[in-house]
């Protein structure tokens, strides 16, 4: 399977929400837009008309975006909750480690690529430590190559 034609994994909270995005980009974004192009034309000469131009370079972007969700929606695979392992991780599962380089417990929420939002703690199943992670079990330690070095972690529990 090329790139293009990959699968995305979301998990339904992530799939709802960039549905949730692409109601407002097409409802509410786009009629905000054209109405900015429409307010730069009625000044006159477009030729040189910064408010035009920007109008324009902000639609291409929003029509961009909803190409891109829309996409990503079509190649979606929502990660049912119920079909998430708690005795192994895999995309949905929810892992607290313990980080021996920092002496402390950490938790993580596995998602796919899309979702991932390491302010949120969830990390895509292609990172490194999320990649290291997928597949294990409880009681089990890890290397991740990581771009400090390498750090070591023990899947203290599993959850959904």
């Amino acid at each position: 399977m090329d790139s293009n034609n990959k699968e995305i994994l979301l998990t339904q909270e992530g799939y709802d929400k960039i549905e949730n995005e692409l109601e407002v980009l097409k409802t509410v974004t786009r009629k905000e837009v054209a109405g900015r192009i429409k307010e730069a034309i009625a000044f006159g000469d477009i030729s040189e008309n910064a408010e035009y131009d920007e109008a324009k370079n902000e639609q291409a972007k929003v029509e961009e975006r909803i190409l891109k969700l829309e996409n990503m929606l079509r190649k979606a695979k929502i990660i049912k909750e119920e079909e998430v392992d708690e005795n192994m991780v895999t995309v949905g599962s929810i892992v607290k480690v313990f980080d021996y380089e920092f002496d402390e417990h950490a938790e993580y929420t596995i998602v796919g690529s899309a979702e991932a939002d390491p302010y949120e703690n969830k990390i895509s199943n292609e990172s490194p430590v999320g990649s290291a992670l997928i597949g294990k079990r409880k009681d089990e330690e890890i290397d991740v190559q990581v771009p400090d070095g390498t750090a070591r972690f023990k899947i203290v529990e599993i959850r959904r």
